[in-house]
């Protein structure tokens, strides 16, 4: 299922079917469609209304409960004004309600013999099983690499610092004090030879090259 996961798809099904119960339709049938031939969608929900009136009722009932609990429109929905037969199309299933007669003619069931017949009960079993598998697995307890970087002690990384640090060799500690000696002398004579001219065109030219 590409748009919704499984689960998703069966609860909203789930709560279609139902609508459906609670406005007395009859014959309530799920039909899940081959996946060879499922191009179109994945379930097919059937069900047949007394008149043109309560066609429209139960379509109603649909929309307004997968709106209210889920946030789901149909994608379509057809022949409503003429309430014999009214699709509503949610992408992943499809909705028909039907008149005794128009189903009768059309025949669905008999043109997806390859589909599987599931009730209500069936497809509440099944949405029942998927969600406790889905709660019972187990969370994995092994922190990632990344969260072990991510909550080293800041004491430890001072530590280390430290460690290297305390490792240079004598002969650097040597450079860099004469580097700084040499700096500071440099720095000395500078501020004894230069003009305060120089000074001022020294720090123009140190806030033109910022």
């Amino acid at each position: 299922m590409a748009s919704t996961s499984k689960t998703k798809v069966q609860q909203l099904l789930a709560a279609a079917a139902a609508a459906c119960d609670d406005k007395k339709a009859e014959d309530i049938r799920i039909l899940a469609l081959d996946p060879s031939e499922s191009g179109l969608t994945d379930y097919f929900l059937i069900c047949t209304g007394l008149s043109d009136r309560q066609n429209v009722a139960i379509t109603d009932e649909i929309e307004i409960r997968l709106k209210r609990d889920f946030g789901t429109y149909p994608n379509s929905v057809e022949g409503r004004r003429q309430g014999e037969w009214i699709l509503m199309d949610y992408v992943d299933f499809i909705v028909h309600v039907f008149s005794a007669e128009k189903r009768a003619f059309y025949g669905l069931e008999r043109l997806r013999k390859s589909a599987t017949v599931l009730s209500i009960d069936d497809l509440n079993a099944e949405l029942k099983s998927a969600i406790t598998a889905g709660r019972s697995k187990p969370a994995s307890k092994t922190p990632s690499p990344a969260a072990k970087v991510f909550t080293s002690s800041p004491k430890k990384k001072v530590a280390a610092a430290k460690k290297v640090s305390a490792s240079a060799t004598p002969a650097k500690k040597t450079a860099v004090k004469r580097a700084a000696k040499k700096t500071s002398l440099a720095t000395k004579a500078a501020a004894r030879l230069g003009t305060k001219k120089t000074f001022v065109k020294q720090t123009s030219e140190k806030k033109s090259s910022r």
